[in-house]
């Protein structure tokens, strides 16, 4: 089983889907706090700048981060978490609020993505995902939509939606992928060449 790392962010979140276990990383990235608090979940590691949180709220490792930084809480999370070696990441609270930080997070996607592993942004009633050169199954509630990511993609096949395609390609300047729907069986998206973001209904 592939190491885990969750990380709770202070936007929007309705349910947990995947639940921390003994031996996940579990990173509160500074507001998150509050959302771990309200979850009755225990972060291993607190990182930020807090400057949406006063202080600390565990007795646990902490992370410190000056407020002018390259990196924001949610990369600097990312980063932790594959320096330890996680391959599987489940993001929560980084969507809603300001919009770009909810386009900072779905690019963070792309860096996991890029780095070998797989991550999963959940919303309050939407997931994202970032697929390279892969496939991803899942099942939706009703909504799925497929984007090219950082360039064409190519190769992209979707089976289990109302609308299949094989082999398709996909340009990041025209969102052919948007609005698809689950015709309740699992939903495969396949792209052979490129980086998908990847949005299903999820609730």
């Amino acid at each position: 089983m592939e190491k885990r790392c969750f990380i709770f962010g202070a936007g929007e979140f309705e349910t947990l889907r995947e639940k921390p276990a003994a031996g996940d990383t579990v990173i509160a990235a500074d507001g998150g706090q509050a959302l771990c608090e309200a979850l009755g979940v225990k972060p291993t590691l607190v990182i930020g700048d807090f400057d949406s949180s006063p202080e600390p709220m565990y007795e646990t490792d902490v992370i410190i981060l000056p407020v002018v930084k390259d990196d924001t809480d949610m990369i600097y999370s990312i980063k932790h978490g594959l320096s330890e070696g996680c391959r599987e990441f489940h993001i929560y609270g980084g969507t809603g609020g300001r919009l770009d930080h909810t386009v900072a997070n779905l690019q963070s996607l792309l860096y996991i993505a890029n780095r070998g592993a797989r991550g999963c942004l959940y919303g309050a009633d939407t997931a994202a995902t970032v697929i390279k050169d892969g496939t991803f199954t899942f099942k939706s509630a009703g909504m799925v939509s497929v984007f090219a990511f950082g360039g064409s993609a190519d190769g992209v096949t979707i089976r289990g939606g109302q609308y299949e395609v094989e082999g398709i390609s996909l340009l990041p300047e025209f969102p052919l992928g948007v609005s698809n729907h689950s015709t309740g069986n699992p939903v495969t998206v396949t792209v052979e060449r490129g980086a998908l973001l990847v949005m299903w209904e999820d609730i």
